[in-house]
C-alpha cells in the first residue's frame, strides 16, 4: 500500500482554460481524494490539429487560472519540449520523477476513455496510472464498454471503491459523476472572436490575459 497520496493528472490544449476544466479537476479532487491535481498543458497533441494559441500563451493562461487554487500544480513540460505530447510517454517521465509507487490518475471525460483504443501504446497507461472517467449522472460506463478493444481490456480493471486509487500505483479505472457545465473552449473561442461577452465562463484573470495579448479576436467570423 502506497503511502503516498494519488495524485490527479489532467491534461488538454487548454485554449484557453475555464471553469469547466477547473470544475473538473475540484470534482475529481473531492470525489476520488486525490492529494493534488497536476494541469498539463499539451505542447503539439497527436489525435488533433495543432492548437490555434502559441504553446507559451496557453501555459500561461493555465497558471493564471490556477493561482492561488488549493490542490492545483502546473505542469510545463508538454509545452517546453520539442515532441508531440503522447500521454504514455507523459506518464513515463512523471514515473521517472515521482517514483514507481505514487499513485498516478489520469483524469479523462467518458468520450476520451472510449476513443482510448486508437492512442499511441494505450495498453500501458494501466501499468503506468489509475484512470478516473468523468460521467454525466446516469451514464453507466459499464453499459457502454461492450465490443472492440476496450471491452477485451478494461472490465476488470472497473472498480467502484475510489479506495483503490490510494492503496494502488496504477491499474484500476473508476468511473465517478460530475454536474453538467456546459462550456467549452469552442464555445469561448467563438464569443471572443465575436466580441460577445465571455465573463463568467472563465477566470477573470484568463480574460484579462486573452484580452492584453490580443487572443482569439483574429479568428474568421461566421454570420
Amino acid at each position: 500500500m502506497s503511502t503516498q497520496s494519488a495524485l490527479g493528472l489532467l491534461g488538454g490544449t487548454f485554449d484557453p482554460i475555464h471553469h469547466g476544466h477547473l470544475r473538473l479537476g475540484i470534482e475529481a479532487r473531492q470525489r476520488l481524494g486525490l492529494g493534488a491535481v497536476r494541469l498539463i498543458p499539451a505542447g503539439q497533441p497527436p489525435h488533433r490539429a495543432r492548437p490555434g494559441t502559441p504553446a507559451e500563451h496557453r501555459l500561461a493562461m493555465t497558471e493564471l487560472a490556477t493561482c492561488g487554487l488549493p490542490g492545483f500544480e502546473v505542469d510545463p513540460a508538454e509545452v517546453l519540449s520539442q515532441q508531440t505530447s503522447y500521454t504514455v510517454a507523459t506518464l513515463e517521465r512523471l514515473r521517472k520523477e515521482l517514483g514507481a509507487m505514487r499513485p498516478l490518475v489520469l483524469i479523462l471525460g467518458a468520450d476520451a476513455f472510449l476513443g482510448l483504443a486508437g492512442w499511441h501504446r494505450w495498453r500501458e497507461l494501466f501499468g503506468l496510472a489509475h484512470i478516473a472517467v468523468a460521467t454525466r449522472p446516469g451514464y453507466v460506463l459499464a453499459d457502454a464498454l461492450y465490443g472492440g478493444e476496450l471491452a477485451e481490456e478494461c472490465p476488470q480493471r472497473l472498480a467502484q471503491d475510489v479506495r483503490i486509487l490510494q492503496s494502488e500505483p496504477a491499474g484500476a479505472i473508476v468511473p465517478f459523476t460530475i454536474p453538467s457545465l456546459e462550456i467549452s473552449a469552442t464555445l469561448i473561442r467563438h464569443a471572443l472572436a465575436h466580441d460577445e461577452d465571455a465573463r463568467f465562463l472563465l477566470p477573470p484573470a484568463v480574460l484579462d490575459y486573452i484580452q492584453a495579448h490580443h487572443l482569439y479576436s483574429h479568428l474568421p467570423r461566421t454570420a
